[in-house]
């Protein structure tokens, strides 16, 4: 199968907009936007203004939320 056949599901994307981030994570934009000002949510500047949250950077997050709980 040929790169270019392949269908760009969100689950292929590297980077996502804040919305679609919070969504992914079944959060609201405000607390995204509260994450990545408190550092727990990494993000990077794709153009003077746009801000994209790597999909790494959600499954970080996650495996974090999943040790903390572990460790309680």
């Amino acid at each position: 199968m040929s790169h270019s056949s392949v269908n760009n599901t969100a689950a292929d994307r590297l980077l996502y907009p804040p919305e679609e981030a919070a969504r992914r994570l079944g959060i609201s934009r405000r607390t995204l936007y509260q994450l990545l000002r408190d550092g727990k949510l990494r993000s990077v500047r794709v153009e003077k203004r746009a801000r994209r949250i790597p999909n790494s950077a959600l499954l970080e997050y996650v495996d974090a939320l999943i040790s903390a709980e572990a460790n309680r």
